[in-house]
């Protein structure tokens, strides 16, 4: 029977694994290192608990589901990664082909692809889009009648690209910018080059540009990033993000102006003061994270590799112990999502070509907190 058909329900503390190194998925290796929170920003708990549950599978047979963005109706706009096309997905499954993305010669192979897409908070017939090419990773800007894309424009170029690491989540912000997530492609030094846009948070308005208050005269909002391919904002405008570890560490990290995470110089936390700490750590084998959604005081993380969805409970700007749901029931978990109706959409990333795909896959869950 499909291991996929069932689930848990039940959260429980990771412990420490074996880890590895690599890109999405590192290769096992032996560490001692444990599931935690970072000592100098963990919390209480807050005193309303989550209890993650798939209800249900709202879509089935999709290709690598990477960015959802929720339309006012309820229905989202989905990204498949290698078809480069976006699907619209009711929530009583009805699927929708609205239009193929394009930005030059696609990327033939590794983690790139159209990723991330986000719609303007301001102007919904407005979708920003994530897409790897043959010389670098992108982001255009399509505009969306209700039934279709059409009128592609390149707003910005120049993001590194390689077979692994290229970031690629957009959310806008509270203060009306585009924040984009990158990679730093395979080259680790990049992630310290403040001249490069690799292995960085951006901060960018709606044509490219630098947005005002910039800490570098720049895009970058903040550098010394690995492979961020999670980033989101809470209730009270704090910045999140979910970022890949190399041998050791995956992180959750709070993303502030101009702050160095320390990447390829430290990877977890530090004793050096130049690099900011991140708000919780697991080892590369539990986790692989490749999104964050915060709701009810909680951030929700889904794992690749670790095959669960985690969740942190957050108190403020401090991250508690973190707790793992749904450990092996849909194999590879990829993008969590906040619906309009307060539910999480939750993909999975069996098609990907790390996993064999079960008949379904991939789909989309509902997960009722």
């Amino acid at each position: 029977m499909d291991r996929r058909g069932f689930l848990t329900g039940v959260g429980v503390v990771g412990l420490g694994a074996l880890v590895g190194c690599s890109n999405d998925d590192p290769d096992p290796s032996p560490s001692t290192a444990a599931t935690s929170a970072s000592p100098s920003t963990s919390g209480p708990t807050p005193a309303q608990s989550v209890d993650p549950v798939v209800a249900d599978t709202i879509a089935d047979g999709i290709n690598v589901p990477w960015g959802i963005a929720f339309l006012k109706t309820g229905e989202a706009l989905v990204s498949q990664r290698d078809a480069r096309e976006v699907v619209r997905v009711a929530p009583d499954g009805k699927k929708t082909t609205i239009g193929a993305v394009e930005g030059g010669n696609p990327s033939q192979a590794g983690e790139g692809g159209l990723l991330g897409i986000a719609l303007d908070p301001k102007d919904p017939t407005q979708l920003y889009a994530y897409i790897s090419t043959a010389s670098d990773n992108r982001i255009l800007r399509l505009a969306y009648d209700g039934r279709r894309l059409s009128d592609p424009k390149t707003i910005l170029t120049g993001i590194p690209v390689g077979q692994n690491h290229n970031g690629g989540r957009l959310v806008f912000g509270p203060d009306d910018a585009l924040y984009v997530s990158t990679g730093e492609a395979g080259d680790p030094d990049l992630a310290q080059d403040k001249k490069s846009l690799g292995g960085k948070v951006l901060r960018i308005t709606r044509d490219g540009k630098a947005s005002n208050g910039n800490p570098f005269d720049s895009p970058v909002w903040s550098y010394g990033h690995r492979n961020v391919e999670g980033l989101t904002f809470d209730a009270e405008g704090r910045l999140w993000a979910a970022e890949f570890g190399d041998k050791t560490t995956d992180e959750l990290n709070l993303v502030r102006r101009g702050r160095n995470y320390g990447w390829p110089e430290v990877e977890g936390p530090s004793d050096d003061d130049a690099f900011t700490d991140p708000s919780a750590t697991w080892t590369t084998d539990e986790c692989s994270p490749a999104s964050v959604a915060v709701t009810r005081s909680h951030a929700f993380l889904g794992a690749l590799k670790g095959e669960s969805l985690w969740v942190v409970p957050l108190d403020g700007s401090r991250a508690g112990e973190p707790k793992r749901f749904l450990q092996g029931e849909y194999w590879r978990l990829r993008t969590v999502a906040v619906a309009p109706s307060g539910d999480l959409w939750l993909t999975t990333s069996n098609t990907d070509g790390r996993s064999t795909p079960g008949r379904d896959d991939d789909r989309i869950l509902r997960v009722t907190l």
